[in-house]
């Protein structure tokens, strides 16, 4: 009997949960933005490895972006069965639950969000089984200059143009190295930037990187001002960081 209901196939039901070794399905109930949405049964769901402007809440304007990637989130999934897939942390500090998401007919939601230039990657230790993955999608729309990376806000921002009004902004930043602080790659400069990796996080990156004078690096993360005045970015795991010639 116990191998008779092992062996018998799922059934998912309106409202219901159908369990199916790390992945169950869904039904979207509505959704919020273009990274969020809540289920039939109340649960939130937050897309894994990345993110998509925010759109217009309460008194704050929404971003450039935002209420397309809503949109187009809406229209894809809105009413609909989805599969979900979960990395090692399940939940994020605000409950919701995150997850790699599947239409029926095996769309891979998250990835075609990046490569449609709607979102762009965001994602942390421990939870970068799929970041390869969403990285080689969101280069896609980079290199087209579509959806967000063709906006002021959100496109790749050079080194050497980095301004005041930037700090505080989540940005992907493109430069050439200009400089290398110290015997190893943990820190260095790109243009008017700043970077570094600090001791508690190199060990994500196994050894320091391999950096050559001039050589094209792409990062990514919140650019601050130091008390040097000096505009800085942290990298906190290796998908912050693209050596355009190999690493």
């Amino acid at each position: 009997m116990l191998f008779f209901m092992i062996c018998l196939p799922s059934i998912t039901l309106a409202g219901t949960l159908s369990f199916i070794g790390e992945a169950r399905w869904v039904t979207v109930a509505k959704v919020y933005d273009g990274d969020t949405f809540k289920t039939r049964n109340g649960e939130k769901i937050r897309l894994l490895g990345l993110n998509t402007p925010e759109t217009r809440h309460r008194d704050e304007p929404g971003q450039v972006g935002g209420k397309k990637a809503k949109e187009a989130l809406s229209k894809l999934i809105l009413g609909k069965q989805v599969r979900l897939r979960f990395d090692k942390e399940k939940n994020d500090r605000y409950k919701r639950t995150l997850a790699q998401v599947w239409m029926r007919d095996g769309l891979w939601v998250n990835g075609w969000l990046l490569k449609k230039g709607y979102a762009h990657v965001y994602t942390f230790e421990p939870n970068v089984r799929w970041t390869k993955k969403l990285l080689k999608e969101e280069r896609i729309a980079r290199t087209q200059k579509l959806g967000i990376w063709n906006t002021s806000r959100f496109k790749l921002l050079n080194a050497k143009r980095i301004s005041g009004k930037n700090i505080g902004q989540f940005r992907v930043v493109q430069g050439k190295l200009t400089k290398v602080t110290g015997a190893t790659g943990w820190r260095f400069k790109l243009g008017k930037l700043y970077v570094s990796i600090p001791k508690a996080y190199r060990k994500r990156f196994r050894k320091p990187p391999q950096l050559k004078k001039s050589q094209d690096i792409i990062v990514r993360g919140k650019i601050r001002i130091s008390s040097k005045d000096r505009f800085f970015l942290t990298l906190y795991s290796p998908a912050d960081l693209e050596l355009m010639n190999g690493y």
